[in-house]
C-alpha cells in the first residue's frame, strides 16, 4: 500500500533498512500497516494476569533445552519401536463419557493421534516403561507436578490431510513443548500470528492460551515429544500457589 510504503520509506531514510530492525520492532510495522493481526492470551479456564504476550520462545532462552535436544535419536528410537507394533495411538480428542459430548470436529479423528506417556501426574500403565530415555529427559525439564493434571508428556501424531483447527488451551501458566521427532515437508504450526515449521530435533515453545492451529499438508506422518513446563516468568511463590489453586479446583470439580 502507499501508506506502507511511505513507512518504509521514513524508515529507510532514517538508515533503519530492515536488516538493522529487532523481530518485535518488524511485527510492530506489519501489524500498523495491516499485515498481521494481533493475538493475546485467552485461555479457556483460568487466566494468571500480568504475563507477556508471547508467541513462541526461543529454544536459546532456556538452559535445559540443548541437553534435552541431544536426547532426540534415543527419544525417537523409543517412538519408532512403538510404532512398529500394534496401532496404539488413540484420537488425540476423545468424549468423556462421564461429561457432556464435545462439541468438536476433532473428536474421534484417528488423523490426530495421542500415545501417553504421562497423563493426570501419574505414568501410563504398560506405556510409560516402553521409553525409559524419554522419562529420564522429562525430569530435566521444568515441569509441574499438581496433583491429578500434571506431569502430562505424550506422542503426538499429525497425519497427513490433517489441520488442527485454530482454538486456544485452558491456562496461561504454563508454555507447551514439541520436541520434533518426525517431522516432514509440509507440516506447519501457527500461534497468534507467526507460523513456524517442525525440524527434527529443534524443540518448539509456545502459549497455547493464544489462538493456535496446525497442518499437515505433506504426504508423510508428523510426531513430536508434546509436554507442558512452567512459564519462565512465574517465580517459585506463585507456582506453589497455583499448584494449590489448581489441585483444590480439580477436587472441588470432581
Amino acid at each position: 500500500t502507499n501508506y506502507e510504503d511511505s513507512l518504509r520509506a521514513k524508515m529507510q531514510e532514517a538508515g533503519l533498512a530492515a536488516g538493522r530492525l529487532s523481530p518485535r520492532m518488524t511485527e510492530a510495522l506489519e501489524i500498523v500497516s495491516g499485515r498481521k493481526q494481533v493475538f493475546v492470551q485467552q485461555p479457556v479456564s483460568f487466566y494468571f494476569p500480568g504475563l507477556p504476550q508471547i508467541q513462541f520462545y526461543e529454544r536459546e532462552q532456556f538452559d535445559w533445552v540443548s541437553a534435552f535436544e541431544a536426547r532426540t535419536d534415543a527419544i525417537k528410537a523409543e517412538l519408532v519401536a512403538i510404532m512398529d507394533g500394534a496401532d496404539s495411538f488413540r484420537p488425540y480428542v476423545e468424549s468423556d463419557p462421564t461429561r457432556p459430548v464435545k462439541r468438536n470436529s476433532m473428536v474421534g479423528d484417528t488423523r490426530w493421534g495421542a500415545y501417553h506417556l504421562l497423563r493426570g501426574g501419574e505414568p501410563v500403565a504398560g506405556q510409560a516403561d516402553r521409553c525409559p530415555h524419554t522419562l529420564q529427559a522429562l525430569r530435566e525439564a521444568p515441569i509441574p507436578h499438581i496433583t491429578g493434571r500434571s506431569p502430562m508428556a505424550l506422542f503426538s501424531m499429525l497425519k497427513p490431510g490433517m489441520h488442527i483447527v485454530p482454538h486456544t488451551g485452558f491456562l496461561n501458566t504454563r508454555l507447551i513443548c514439541h520436541l520434533p521427532l518426525l517431522a516432514p515437508p509440509g507440516c506447519r504450526l501457527r500461534v497468534g500470528n507467526e507460523v513456524r515449521i517442525w525440524e527434527e530435533g529443534k524443540m518448539l515453545l509456545f502459549d497455547d492460551s493464544i489462538e493456535h492451529e496446525a497442518w499437515n499438508e505433506g504426504s508423510e506422518t508428523r510426531v513430536v515429544l508434546l509436554f507442558e513446563i512452567w512459564r519462565p516468568e512465574i517465580g517459585e511463590a506463585d507456582r506453589e500457589a497455583l499448584t494449590v489453586l489448581y489441585e483444590h479446583i480439580a477436587a472441588y470439580s470432581d
